[in-house]
């Protein structure tokens, strides 16, 4: 059993799928995971790039978000993930380093939106050496 906090991935950080992971790939789920001690579901996003404050950027992160909550909320993760049917759910955006005010602003509008769905969003800066070994936040 995990300890308390621990999280199970559904999408493992260390598989050998060579499918691409970030928030420029905006249809692709980068990491699934419970926390075994409270059974909520997290859908981890993954930033490896500095910010750079770029329309693009911000877009795609945009483009992630809405795919992660069309992902979550129209059926298709309790469909490939029976498991987390009708857990609590948070989105969660790992990243390399502190988005800027435009990143934050857009994030807090996207958190006050997604609360009325019951659903969380954390930001966690993980620094350039992501969040350990085999994390899966930075390529090989």
């Amino acid at each position: 059993m995990s300890a308390p906090g621990q999280f199970i991935c559904a999408v493992s950080s260390e598989s050998t799928d060579p499918s691409p992971r970030g928030v420029e790939f905006a249809h692709v789920i980068d990491v699934i995971a419970e926390d075994a001690s409270t059974g909520q579901v997290t859908l981890i996003m993954l930033e490896s790039r500095p910010w750079d404050g770029t329309e693009l950027r911000l877009f795609q992160l945009q483009e992630k978000i809405n795919a992660y909550l069309s992902f979550a909320l129209d059926g298709e993760m309790a469909e490939a993930y029976p498991q987390f049917a009708g857990k609590k759910l948070r989105l969660q955006l790992d990243c390399v380093g502190m988005p800027g005010d435009d990143v934050v602003g857009f994030l807090s509008m996207v958190r006050e939106q997604i609360a009325f769905q019951d659903i969380n969003l954390e930001v966690r800066v993980m620094g350039e050496g992501g969040c350990g070994p085999g994390c899966g936040c930075h390529p090989a």
